[in-house]
């Protein structure tokens, strides 16, 4: 079964990360993702995994009929959080997924503390047939 963990942060989160953490935390902080995601290669449960830039970067494609498409920098849905990073893994078993996820929430923080912040898990839908 292949599924995509999602990490989730605040504005505020994204734009304070590197500035809450000292530079060993957040080299703690990355290693600690590295070294997770060269594991999930070695047991072959590892499709892809990447960190993502803060919404100020993001854009809105638009088609138009008979023109070129419209970019734009908003507007954005309202919300109080934004796309951090994902993974999408293909594991076994639920279990496995939840325990992969887990590990991922617990990444270290300030301090080393786990971090224990949430992501959410969703499967990969596959394509209907047609």
């Amino acid at each position: 079964m292949k599924y995509m963990i999602i990490m989730t942060a605040s504005k505020k989160d994204l734009q304070s990360f590197g500035t809450r953490l000292t530079l060993d935390e957040l080299k703690a902080h990355v290693g600690f993702m590295k070294q997770l995601n060269e594991e999930l290669k070695g047991t072959g449960e590892y499709v892809d995994a990447q960190g993502l830039t803060g919404p100020e970067t993001t854009r809105l494609v638009r088609a138009q009929s008979g023109g070129p498409p419209v970019v734009t920098d908003g507007p954005f849905p309202e919300t109080k959080e934004y796309l951090a990073g994902y993974w999408i893994l293909e594991v076994k078993s639920w279990e496995r997924m939840v325990e992969i996820a887990a590990r991922i929430s617990g990444a270290p923080g300030p301090g080393g503390k786990p971090m224990n912040f949430p992501v959410e898990i969703r499967e990969v839908a596959a394509a209907p047939p047609v």
